[in-house]
């Protein structure tokens, strides 16, 4: 029991429970107000945007800049500026001045070689070329030269074709004679770029780009290409040397083996023609009518 003296001074009697009451009272009074602290407000963050959501316009883009028709886009832009350039710069001072005037020995055969590579992807014509190397370099050191260009070229033109066309092209082949060509060159692609390569028929620059849209490998079409250039560049080469004095046997000789061979290609052109004009079927027949 505790004792408490009431405002009349009188004493009044307090049960245990109520003091206890009264102590908790208290004590919520004092401490309260110290422990219950607002927390400070905490500004709201901004929505974090996934990773893949933000990239996905990105990878569209750069899946579009990389389809297969944007590449072949690409290859007809770079082609179309190559065959342009070919009015910027004339061919025929290769032939008049020789090229380059400030460069001599082997230094001048190996920039001739590139700009050789260079201009077979600008559309020159490769008879032109060996003519100008032979008649720059003589016969032995012209022949080199151009058949380093040659490849160099080859290789340049096959490398554009495999990269930046022929994913494209390759569903396009839907015509027999397409899928015979596409066939003979992706079975059997040095025999057939050899062939390619010794008669003159085939222009340089379709060989290259449809080897590359072929499944031809790139050791059977460079390998193909060495050596069928090298009996028509030869030639060529010794036509250009010998071209101040054109009765001597030399100059009579090459062009006997430039003329030749073009014949020759040309009749069994005219062969291959009418013998894929037999084997249509009448799917084809019915399309051209």
């Amino acid at each position: 029991m505790l004792d408490a003296t009431t405002r009349s001074g009188g004493t009044a009697t307090a049960t245990p429970q109520a003091a206890a009451t009264e102590l908790t009272v208290a004590t919520d009074l004092v401490v309260g107000p110290e422990i219950t602290v607002a927390a400070p407000a905490v500004p709201t963050a901004a929505p974090v945007v996934p990773t893949a959501v933000r990239a996905e316009p990105a990878s569209r883009f750069l899946r579009a800049l990389l389809s297969p028709w944007s590449r072949l886009s690409l290859l007809v832009v770079l082609l179309a500026a190559a065959a342009s350039s070919v009015f910027l710069f004339d061919p025929q001072r290769l032939l008049a001045d020789g090229w380059p005037p400030q460069l001599g020995g082997a230094a001048a055969a190996v920039a001739f070689a590139v700009a050789y590579g260079l201009c077979t992807l600008a559309f020159v014509p490769r008879p032109l070329l060996n003519l100008a190397a032979g008649a720059v370099f003589g016969s032995q050191l012209g022949l080199g030269t151009a058949l380093v260009g040659t490849v160099l070229g080859a290789g340049a033109a096959f490398g554009l074709g495999r990269v930046l066309g022929q994913d494209a092209l390759r569903p396009l082949l839907r015509a027999r004679w397409l899928k015979a060509a596409d066939g003979q060159l992706s079975r059997h692609g040095f025999r057939s770029m050899m062939v390619a390569r010794l008669f003159p028929g085939v222009p340089f620059w379709a060989a290259n780009y449809c080897a590359a849209v072929s499944r031809m490998g790139w050791l059977p079409f460079l390998a193909a290409t060495a050596l069928g250039s090298i009996p028509n560049t030869a030639a060529y080469a010794v036509a250009g040397a010998r071209a101040s004095s054109p009765t001597s046997p030399a100059f009579l000789i090459a062009m006997a083996l430039i003329t030749v061979p073009a014949l020759v290609g040309t009749v069994v052109a005219w062969r291959k023609r009418h013998h894929l004009r037999g084997r249509r079927g009448p799917l084809d027949t019915a399309t051209e009518a």
